[in-house]
Order: C-alpha cells, then sequence, then structure tokens
C-alpha cells in the first residue's frame, strides 16, 4: 500500500521552472541616484577607498631598507679571498699529487657554499668581483664535473680563470 504522503514519479508533472537572476540593465547604476541615501553612499565608499590607500602606501612607504652592514661587506672581502687563495692553489696542483681529489672536493664545497650565500644578496651582484668571481668559479667547476679531479685545466682555460681572479681582487680592494 502506498502512503499518501510518498510523491511517485509522474510522466505528466511539470518541470519546474528555472530561477532566473534578474540582472541590471546596462543602462541602470548599480548605484541609484534617486535612492535617498545616494549621496551618503558614494561618500562612504569613497572614504573607504581612501583610506584603503592611504593604509597601503603608509605600509609599503614606511618599510625600512636595511642597507647592507659593513660587517657583512667585510665578510664577503674575507671570504672572497679565501676563495680566490684556494681556487690558486688547487689549480696549482700537480694532477700527480695525491691530494689534488681532496683539494678539488673541498674546493667545490666551498665555492658552493660560497655562490648560494653570495648570490642572494642584491646589493653584491652588480660589483665586478662578484661577477669575476662567480665566472670563474663556475670555469673551474665546470672543468672538474666535466673531466674528473685530477684532469689538468688546459692553459687557456687556467689562464682565463687566473685573470678572473686577478680582476677580482683588484676590484674587491677598490671596493667594488
Amino acid at each position: 500500500m502506498a502512503s499518501p504522503a510518498l510523491v511517485t514519479p509522474n510522466a505528466a508533472a511539470s518541470k519546474p521552472t528555472p530561477i532566473r537572476r534578474k540582472l541590471p540593465s546596462p543602462t541602470t547604476s548599480i548605484l541609484n541616484a534617486n535612492h535617498p541615501n545616494a549621496a551618503s553612499i558614494a561618500t562612504a565608499t569613497s572614504l573607504r577607498r581612501k583610506f584603503l590607500l592611504l593604509s597601503a602606501a603608509a605600509v609599503v612607504g614606511f618599510t625600512p631598507v636595511t642597507p647592507a652592514l659593513a660587517e657583512s661587506d667585510e665578510e664577503y672581502v674575507k671570504e672572497t679571498s679565501d676563495v680566490i687563495n684556494m681556487v690558486r692553489t688547487t689549480i696549482a696542483l700537480d694532477k700527480n699529487d695525491p691530494a689534488v681529489a681532496d683539494a678539488v672536493s673541498h674546493l667545490r664545497d666551498v665555492s658552493n657554499s660560497w655562490v648560494a650565500k653570495y648570490r642572494r644578496e642584491k646589493s653584491l651582484l652588480g660589483r665586478a668581483s662578484f661577477r669575476d668571481m662567480y665566472s670563474a668559479l663556475n670555469a673551474v667547476s665546470g672543468h672538474y664535473v666535466s673531466f674528473g679531479p685530477t684532469a689538468p685545466i688546459p692553459a687557456k682555460r687556467k689562464q682565463r680563470i687566473l685573470e678572473e681572479m686577478d680582476t677580482a681582487e683588484k676590484a674587491l680592494q677598490r671596493g667594488r
């Protein structure tokens, strides 16, 4: 027995009419000028926009810009000089020297940490010392990765690396 409250599908049942949203016409303004509070609503909206604009400008404008600290600059100069000396001694080693593999491994670790530390510093990216040092480290590291730690660096590449080291060292001394 069917319950009278149970509704069964019926082929004759009509489809429900879709709910249509009434969209404003292009000529109708969202803010109706005939509304009694139209002026106060417009003023409140304008004040809210001005407040948000001034707040955003204040946050951006008063954010302190931290200049490069002298001790971090001194640290950069010291570490870069140490890496320069380490590159010079490593590429000067004879390929038959038993310590060359360890020296190259240590140089790669030091150069990777130097690059990882200083390439994020925006104040250093434009410096001539950073540019030349980065190029020289890239050449040395690329050589040892491609040819192995005991392969001697070709004379042309070695000369270019040493020239870049010299210019980087001179730029460091000049504060560049």
